[in-house]
């Protein structure tokens, strides 16, 4: 789609020709038949612009509960923060006079931010400007909201003063593949140090496999937030946004966690140790990537079996939205016979395998163990877990712990 065809959306056939593919309900490997289809009333672009709308509007409706009145491109959707995540990130703005949405993109992060100060958007991509505008007068109408089309790489078009704040969304990818390096980010993220001076109060969108060590000299806290179990992204937050130096949030909830990353708390001798107890904790992945593993073992009473793997273990369990809790069966060095052989003495005729530290591929194992459905038809399943401890491999079988079990 580009600038034309998405203003002839706004004309009052063009909106006939939304509607007439939203009825359509069309998905992306049926765009060629809804296409054939639209094109028999409405002219070809304003057709196509119409059935990209109606499939994007679709697939946008898990992290909008607005899409159906928004409008994207493919990669500005696919790059856009749910709503439910920059509903979060954004109480860290309140209080603030005016805010500045670094990168607006279709206006994804502008449309929570707007709720809380004026402000004014900016973006390269004159499409994604007049969609954002568009989505902050269907879902905001009475908010406050500038667009400005600018390159961001160059000096900002507006005299930074008060008390402004900024979030900044670089690009992070490419048409081929995602971005790590903040270096290659578009722009990249060393524009910030021009904008710092003046507005200290800044919000960095990340990917969230960056590379931590080029967020060092910035000083900053990095957070990594995970929605329903699944790592989303990180922010950094610069100045007075500044909570702590590192930070693990799972939503929905808003469950936190902060504190000084595992490289920076002891050497991994330092690390006491314990052998598998009556639970396994396996931590959110925000905790992982925030490397918080150790400040979570604290608060649970739990020890790595591992100075170098990510699972913690408890003699009793503490309940905890940060890990997902697991009863210990058994464990022992691994040795496939042994496995094979304990599981089928014990009836077990379906395993699900999870690893940390081991080569072993999850497939690889469930094939070689060979297990036979129990005669009794009552067959069971565990969860074998292939770690180590203390340096050596060793398979643990378990099953999820039920809840309020102590």
């Amino acid at each position: 789609m580009d600038i034309s065809s998405f203003r002839s959306l706004h004309t009052p056939t063009g909106q006939q020709a939304l509607q007439a593919a939203e009825r359509l309900a069309p998905r992306e490997r049926e765009y060629l038949r809804g296409l054939d289809v639209l094109c028999r009333q409405y002219p070809r672009q304003m057709a196509a612009a119409a059935l990209e709308t109606a499939i994007l509007r679709q697939e946008a409706a898990g992290k909008f509960p607005g899409a159906g009145q928004m409008y994207f491109t493919r990669p500005a959707l696919e790059q856009a923060s749910s709503q439910e995540v920059a509903g979060y990130r954004c109480q860290r703005f309140a209080g603030y006079d005016r805010l500045l949405d670094l990168g607006c993109s279709v206006g994804g992060d502008t449309l929570a931010l707007a709720r809380l100060a004026p402000i004014l958007g900016i973006d390269l991509d004159p499409l994604r400007l007049a969609m954002a505008q568009a989505n902050l007068h269907a879902l905001a109408p009475t908010c406050e909201a500038d667009f400005v089309q600018a390159d961001l790489s160059k000096p900002l078009p507006l005299r930074l003063s008060g008390r402004m704040g900024g979030f900044f969304d670089p690009a992070r990818r490419t048409a081929e593949r995602r971005i790590y390096s903040t270096r290659r980010y578009l722009p990249p993220l060393d524009t910030i140090r021009n904008w710092l001076p003046a507005m200290p109060a800044l919000g960095v969108k990340l990917s969230p496999g960056v590379e931590l060590a080029e967020l060092e000299s910035y000083g900053g806290e990095v957070e990594f937030i995970s929605l329903k179990g699944e790592l989303k992204e990180a922010v950094l937050w610069l100045g007075p946004l500044r909570s702590a130096r590192r930070r693990a949030t799972l939503l929905p909830g808003a469950w936190t966690l902060a504190g000084e990353p595992d490289a920076l708390v002891g050497s991994p001798a330092e690390v006491y140790l314990s052998e598998p107890l009556a639970y396994l904790y396996e931590p959110d992945p925000a905790i992982l990537r925030a490397g918080l593993v150790r400040t979570l073992g604290a608060q649970l009473e739990a020890a790595q079996m591992d100075a170098d793997i990510a699972y913690l273990t408890a003699a009793r369990r503490v309940e905890t939205p940060f890990a997902r809790a697991y009863q210990v069966e058994e464990w022992l060095p691994f040795n496939l016979k042994r496995l094979r052989a304990l599981l089928r003495q014990r009836g077990i005729e379906r395993v699900i395998v999870k690893k940390r530290g081991s080569p072993i591929q999850p497939e690889a194992l469930i094939h070689e163990l060979r297990l036979r459905p129990a005669e009794d038809e009552m067959g069971s399943e565990r969860i074998i877990f292939l770690t180590h401890l203390r340096g050596q491999p060793i398979a643990i079988i378990g099953l999820p712990a039920r809840s309020g079990q102590a």
